[in-house]
């Protein structure tokens, strides 16, 4: 992997919005558009792109993860969630486009507002699914409006030096990692396929597409996709389509028993043929373009919209998997026990930059082998900064970390054995009474989720005040959901399990999430305590129904000069102190002995502390 790029604001997209929104009106007017709507997204759906479908940034500035830009003829809005409600309009221009937030109104609310009666409002049919064309629909006929596909995004239009296509390798993963050889789980595809009354599936899921043919691929940054297709019919071989450039000799004969495999070009083609012949066909709702919709249709297939079922196949670990995720966990925890001892020793120099703890923490990463990349860009936030949930540093606004603040710090990598992603909290100097309060409420309700233990069929939805109880309780909260799922070497934001007020999937066991509650406090600082974990069966005695809990797999202290004993019950305490335990006991004897001093200092009992306001 290479080093962390970090990027200035001298960037185009950050200082000629303007003028590329009126170029993208110039080229919707001669296609006889009143408006278009910009999605953060690509062909497939996904949160994560490649260079060359980040239409959003290049358009607007904005480089979150999520949002969508409505560009009318006098007016245009971008509608962005909670996590981006400090960033969006610190990097859109705001004199031709409104920053708008998801909890005031959504994109379809904005547009029923905004668009003028007999408006035609465009869409590139790639770029949404049936479902969300749907709402635009019904979205623009309340306006008095309509919709309109597009053939050719106007966005592409005007984009000089968009970034070609990725055309990265594909490689094998091996099955001692995967655990499962591609025909089993091309076996229990058809059988969902029959329960479903589907003659074929079409993955358009590139996380899903890796999973079901044991392939990672180098076409977006830091989650090792490949992208493309596939079709699994019930009756005939599957047939998986990449980039040409991409399929080799080894992938051939990795998959040679089951699979064909052709050039990317080709599937639509494929597509058609099966369909011409009256399939019934799964497209993945979630994923799924509204164009895949149109081209079954239009070749006398059947569309089945629903979830893809490997979705849910994937998200679940098998032990394989499962090895692998603690295996990279216990490397990834000496990482990071590393990089906070040496923190600790930068604490009092008063040079640290935000840039340069993420150097740091990358090159212990490195340094512990089988390292393929960061799961993310490394959010470093010191003070004020901190408090951008989804902040990224850079060039022009790293800062030297100060004195009596706070410092967040939320990472991840990807390993060849398995994903990881954590973030602590760490106070420079001494914290306030305030900090603490706050910090140990966060930690009150990480605690509160590592603990929990609920019966099957409990969802995140139900889960996820846990987090909030203590903060609900001092009038705060926070604007994210408390845990995302966590991939096997691919995605760390893997669905569809989540813990969240949306959380609407079962928890099952062998499901990775994060546990990850926040406070922010606008212009001060940010708290995040970050963990990953397993979903496993919990034997209560004397229990009627079956019941699950968590099992923690990060590994690494939390800063004790943050906790409040006096917020803490002897349970909780008692939970800290036997994970504080076990990290000492699991990282100790793979530490170097400067490190090693720290560590047995940073996770003595609470008690022997005695941090208490």
């Amino acid at each position: 992997m290479t080093r962390a790029r970090f990027q200035t604001f001298d960037d185009p997209s950050h200082r000629e919005g303007a003028t590329r929104i009126a170029a993208l009106r110039e080229a919707m007017s001669r296609a006889g558009l009143d408006g278009f709507v910009v999605p953060r997204a690509d062909e497939h759906q996904s949160e994560y792109v490649p260079p060359d479908a980040e239409r959003l940034a290049w358009l607007t500035g904005f480089t979150g993860s999520a949002g969508t830009a409505v560009i009318l003829a006098d007016e245009a809005a971008l509608v962005v969630d909670g996590r981006y409600t400090l960033q969006a309009p610190e990097q859109v221009d705001t004199r031709v486009i409104t920053p708008v937030q998801l909890a005031e109104t959504n994109v379809e609310a904005w547009i029923g507002e905004n668009l003028k009666a007999g408006a035609v409002l465009g869409y590139d049919p790639w770029l949404h699914t049936a479902e969300g064309v749907a709402k635009l629909e019904k979205a623009a006929e309340k306006a008095g409006g309509r919709i309109e596909p597009v053939s050719e995004n106007p966005v592409d239009a005007i984009w000089a030096g968009r970034p070609a296509s990725p055309t990265g390798p594909v490689v094998v993963h091996p099955i001692e990692l995967a655990g499962d050889p591609v025909e089993v789980k091309l076996r229990r595809i058809r059988e969902a396929l029959g329960r479903g009354g589907c003659d074929a599936l079409v993955i358009s899921d590139p996380h899903n597409l890796a999973w079901a043919f044991n392939l990672r691929g180098s076409d977006i940054a830091h989650t090792p996709l490949a992208l493309g297709y596939a079709i699994v019919p019930q009756a005939e071989r599957a047939s998986l389509y990449l980039t040409s450039t991409a399929i080799d000799s080894a992938l051939r004969e990795a998959l040679s028993s089951s699979t064909e495999i052709a050039g990317r070009d080709s599937f639509a083609d494929a597509l058609s043929a099966l369909c011409a012949r009256g399939a019934r066909v799964r497209l993945d709702s979630a994923t799924g373009a509204a164009a895949l919709k149109t081209l079954v249709e239009r070749a006398g297939g059947r569309v089945d919209p629903g979830p893809d079922p490997i979705t849910l196949m994937k998200a679940v670990k098998n032990e394989a998997e499962i090895a692998g995720s603690r295996a990279a966990h216990h490397r990834d925890g000496i990482a990071v026990t590393r990089f906070l001892a040496w923190l600790s020793r930068q604490a009092s120099g008063g040079t640290l930059t935000e840039i340069a703890a993420v150097e740091a923490l990358e090159d212990f990463r490195r340094e512990g082998g089988l390292l393929r990349d960061v799961s993310f860009p490394t959010i470093s936030g010191s003070g004020p900064n901190g408090a951008i949930v989804h902040y990224r540093v850079t060039r022009d606004t790293d800062r030297r970390v100060g004195q009596g603040e706070l410092f967040l710090v939320d990472s991840g990598a990807q390993y060849a054995d398995g994903t990881t992603d954590i973030t602590r909290t760490v106070a420079m100097g001494i914290p306030t009474g305030e900090m603490r309060d706050r910090f140990t409420r966060v930690l009150k309700g990480h605690v509160a989720i590592a603990r929990a233990v609920f019966p099957k069929g409990t969802i995140g939805a139900q889960i996820d005040s846990f987090a909030r109880a203590s903060l609900w309780q001092a009038g705060l909260d926070f604007d994210h959901g408390t845990g995302h799922g966590v991939g096997a070497f691919l995605s760390v934001h893997e669905g569809p399990q989540r813990i969240a007020k949306t959380g609407t999937t079962a928890l099952l066991p062998g499901m990775i999430l994060s546990n990850e509650p926040g406070y922010y406090r606008t212009g001060a600082y940010g708290i995040r305590i970050e963990n990953l974990v397993l979903v496993e069966e919990r034997a209560i005695s004397g229990g009627e129904r079956p019941m699950l809990g968590f099992e923690t797999l990060t590994l690494a202290p939390y800063d004790s000069s943050l906790i409040d004993l006096s917020l803490l019950d002897e349970a909780e305490i008692a939970w800290i102190d036997v994970y504080h335990a076990r990290v000492r006991d699991a990282l100790g004897a793979d530490l170097d002995e400067q490190t090693r001093a720290w560590l047995d200092a940073a996770t003595r009992p609470l008690r022997s502390i005695g941090n208490s306001v």
